[in-house]
């Protein structure tokens, strides 16, 4: 019996993207089944009930949910093209600065661009940024994951593409190639790969629902 495997997904969101990469790393064939938001289906109440909202991957019929340990479990379950490390020690660090950029940076940047937004969450979001322009500058590589993407890489998609498109419709500037030359690069390169650029939606789209809800009335 072949493996069964669906994503509960919407269009444009970081965090599903962040599964379609992995699943795009190994190679697996899924399906893909977009949801409504505003008006959930009863299967993504049913294997998400707990935090109700995407992305969620079934597979064989066992759902995982949450961005990151979706990724984990792709990892594990699939062989191939591996996304977190071998090594004990390396695996922990990769998930310490997974988790950093999810509870830390993400964070700051939205509260930055948000309505309530100040110098004082600008100088927050840059110190936040600086810190991952400053690993990236230690470890000398072209990914946060050496010469391949990694799980760090993945969590930090967000930061590759639509901190761009977000600056751009709110009219305002934090993450320049002045400011992290090695992040800019970084981002420039993470975007280019064929497994992310695949599962992106097109700038255009997000640039318009971000001009909605980031742009000057």
């Amino acid at each position: 019996m072949p493996d069964e495997v669906k994503l509960y997904a919407v269009a444009g969101s970081p965090f599903v993207c962040r599964a379609k990469i992995a699943l795009n790393m190994k190679g697996i064939k899924y399906e893909n089944l977009e949801q409504d938001l505003s008006n959930k289906s009863a299967e993504l109440l049913k294997y998400n009930p707990v935090y109700k909202k995407v992305p969620v991957l079934v597979h064989n019929g066992n759902p995982i949910s949450e961005s990151l340990l979706i990724v984990e479990y792709i990892d594990e379950v699939w062989k191939g093209v591996p996304i977190l490390p071998q090594d004990p020690y390396e695996k922990v660090v990769a998930r310490f600065w997974a988790k950093f950029i999810d509870e830390k940076c993400i964070p700051a940047l939205y509260k930055a661009f948000g309505p309530n937004g100040n110098e004082e969450t600008d100088k927050e979001a840059c110190e936040q940024l600086q810190i991952l322009e400053n690993e990236l500058k230690v470890k000398g590589t072209k990914f946060f994951g050496g010469d391949n993407i990694n799980l760090v890489d993945i969590a930090a998609d967000f930061i590759a593409y639509w901190l761009g498109i977000i600056q751009e419709a709110a009219e305002k500037t934090l993450f320049t190639k002045d400011k992290f030359p090695k992040l800019t690069q970084w981002a420039d390169d993470f975007v280019n790969l064929e497994v992310v650029n695949q599962v992106l939606l097109p700038r255009e789209r997000l640039l318009a629902f971000f001009k909605k809800r980031f742009g000057k009335a």
